[in-house]
């Protein structure tokens, strides 16, 4: 699959996420850091949802979490590749 194909989440889609983090009690980088792929598929409701809470866990680590909400994609691109 190439680097196009995948799925690039608009800021609603990432504001809905958070949303959904905020109401399981997600409301802090810690908590959201300390997720287990296990914990997000059962928050999660679908496979958008699932990617978009692992892009908040790599940008918030790596300190860009506001590019990422931003839609700057070439910080991120560079730090996952």
């Amino acid at each position: 699959m190439a680097k196009d194909e995948l799925f690039k989440p608009n800021f609603q889609q990432k504001s809905k996420t958070l949303r959904l983090l905020f109401d399981k009690g997600i409301t802090d980088e810690k908590a959201l850091l300390a997720l287990s792929t296990m914990q997000i598929l059962q928050i999660a409701t679908n496979y958008q949802e699932a990617f978009i809470i692992s892009e908040l866990q790599v940008n918030s680590k790596s300190n860009k979490l506001y590019s990422y909400l931003g839609g700057n994609t070439n910080e991120q691109q560079s730090e996952v590749s």
